[in-house]
């Protein structure tokens, strides 16, 4: 199975689930622990996991996969070749193994076109829509979170096109805001955490925001200050 898309849109967390349905355990590949610079090491790992998870009956899970099933090159130098070789060497392994494989990847143009073809289920994970975001935003804030009153979530929805994951670290970034100022989760704690958010995944953030944002924002001011 591969599962595609920008990043923070779900694709580790529904390999997870998936694993929770089937009843198994799932397995999550340390790229850092798999490949080597020495000639045949990465191969030996991979041989290792393989082995493992096919006498363990666990679920594979190569995040980022890109990394690892990236596309053979021409062959210009000893690197190209041994690189080349632990790529195939991986398909010849995909192709035997007899349990259930999840890929991640931000980028699908950068896999190997054999494993593409190889693979049964290809699923993209599309950037939220702005009525998921706004259901993200609620869901996100915990029942018992100490929160202001009428907060209009599908402003934040609207304003922000952040992914779920994003908009999870948000909420977490304005409860530390609120706590810091000892009050409740506002509006704006909400507004300046997804601001935050924006600006470190290198979205462009201009300092107005729209119209009915910034009466929200007002009302909600006006409210605290009385």
């Amino acid at each position: 199975v591969l599962f595609y898309g920008p990043p923070g849109t779900g694709k580790t967390m529904a390999s997870t689930i998936i694993a929770n349905a089937l009843g198994l355990d799932l397995y999550r590949i340390d790229l850092s622990r798999i490949v080597s610079r020495y000639v045949g090491e990465t191969e030996k790992n991979l041989a290792r996991v393989f082995d493992e998870a096919e006498r363990g009956r666990v679920m594979l899970l190569f995040d980022e996969a890109d990394s690892l099933f990236t596309k053979r090159t021409e062959v210009k130098n000893s690197v190209d070749r041994y690189t080349n070789l632990e790529v195939a060497y991986l398909l010849q392994r995909m192709e035997n193994f007899e349990g259930l494989t999840v890929l991640t990847t931000n980028v699908v143009e950068n896999l190997d076109d054999a494993f593409t073809r190889r693979i049964r289920y290809r699923i993209g994970f599309p950037m939220p829509s702005a009525e998921t975001r706004t259901m993200l935003w609620k869901t996100f804030l915990p029942a018992k979170a100490p929160l202001a009153k009428d907060i209009p979530f599908n402003l934040l929805g609207e304003e922000f096109p952040l992914a779920g994951a994003y908009i999870k670290k948000a909420v977490l970034r304005a409860a530390f805001y609120a706590r810091g100022e000892a009050g409740v989760i506002g509006l704006k704690h909400l507004v300046d955490a997804a601001r935050s958010e924006s600006e470190e995944l290198g979205t462009l953030v201009y300092d107005h925001i729209s119209g009915p944002l910034e009466e929200a924002l007002q009302i909600a001011e006006e409210a605290v200050n009385n």
